[in-house]
């Protein structure tokens, strides 16, 4: 590649990318998406404030590059911001980052990139590529683990893959910051978001009433055994192995362990209830375009803070795969990414299917 975009947020990882690319001698254009904002809430999008974008523009300024603001609202709001509250509100507990990264950032913004005749995109994740002898693209891990994005960027296919760059995959988050101090980039002091860029710090239930009001709808607190506990305020507002704000006396914790979606219940447990052992993944992406065609060990996370658990995955026939874990696992979470790894080779993923008890 020798002309690339570099999506730019106005944080340090970014900004950092961007340098680096430059002093690469790439022919570096800096482009920033203007993203969907709750009406009301004008500009409170985390990743294309007023403050952010000053700070990208600045940055890019420092770096001699040029800087493009592109309106990409309608396509996030459409796809990432319904997708989300599709989910919940179907009782599943979605990551929006999975879908935006391949609809919008390898989507919207490597085709608006191509559009001006660049060769591809970079970003600031924390990953890295390998290209092997017969030329498919792998993705690894980086060399940062504790900063590592491979999880979030599982759903990548080859094409996008081949027109990807990440500059920060072998640095860690520290060097990042040093780097930045040393170029003096605005952003060097910036702390990370670790928030959906969308809810602008606020809860995700809240935006969900105001948003979709239909999510309020009580319904019953069931026992596994069957007991009626209370009244729930809507099963859209609970997640898998929730323990706060259940409202309920009890003379030990209770967590979330199911939703009901065809009786509008919620069925609570014990500690002891929310292991499970085993779950079924759909919409699997491949990373290499194809994956085995056999029972294969792996490490497989189930969420992008969760550790990393032994399994035997399983294909099926239907595409999907079974993952059997070594050890019961607490918190699996349907709706969620699923990504298999061999040691620092992420080999793809999928999204967590509804368990065969639960009636979604």
């Amino acid at each position: 590649m020798k002309r690339v975009v570099i999506a730019m947020s106005g944080g340090v990882d970014s900004s950092v990318a961007a340098a680096l690319l430059v002093e690469a001698g790439y022919d570096v254009i800096g482009m920033m998406l203007r993203l969907w904002s709750e009406p009301g809430t004008s500009d409170s999008n985390r990743c294309c404030s007023p403050d952010a974008m000053a700070l990208a523009r600045r940055v890019a300024g420092q770096l001699g590059i040029p800087f493009y603001a592109v309106d990409a609202q309608a396509a996030f709001h459409d796809t990432v911001v319904e997708d989300f509250m599709r989910g919940y509100i179907s009782g599943l507990t979605p990551n929006p980052c999975l879908i935006c990264n391949r609809q919008i950032r390898w989507g919207y913004l490597l085709d608006h990139a191509l559009s001006l005749g660049a060769d591809g995109l970079a970003t600031g994740h924390y990953a890295r590529l390998a290209t092997t002898s017969d030329g498919s693209i792998q993705l690894k891990k980086a060399i940062d683990l504790h900063k590592d994005q491979s999880y979030v960027l599982h759903a990548l296919k080859q094409e996008q893959l081949r027109k990807t760059i990440f500059p920060l995959g072998d640095y860690t988050k520290v060097e990042v910051r040093a780097f930045a101090h040393a170029l003096n980039i605005p952003s060097a002091s910036r702390s990370d978001s670790q928030d959906l860029c969308f809810l602008a710090g606020d809860n995700y239930r809240d935006f969900l009433l105001r948003i979709s009001p239909s999510a309020d709808k009580p319904g019953p607190i069931q026992s596994i055994d069957g007991h009626i506990l209370g009244e729930h305020r809507g099963l859209a507002f609970y997640t898998i192995g929730q323990r706060k704000g259940l409202g309920l006396s009890s003379p030990y914790p209770l967590y979330v362990f199911r939703k009901d979606i065809q009786t509008n219940t919620l069925i609570v447990g014990g500690e002891q209830d929310l292991g499970r052992q085993e779950m079924s993944v759909a919409e699997i992406n491949w990373i290499d375009g194809s994956g085995p065609d056999y029972p294969f060990r792996a490490n497989v996370k189930t969420r992008y803070t969760a550790a990393e658990q032994r399994a035997m995955v399983a294909p099926l026939e239907n595409g999907e795969v079974t993952v059997k874990f070594d050890n019961q696992i607490r918190d699996i979470t349907p709706g969620q990414a699923a990504v298999m790894y061999d040691e620092d080779l992420c080999l793809g993923g999928g999204i967590i299917q509804p368990f065969q008890d639960e009636a979604f």
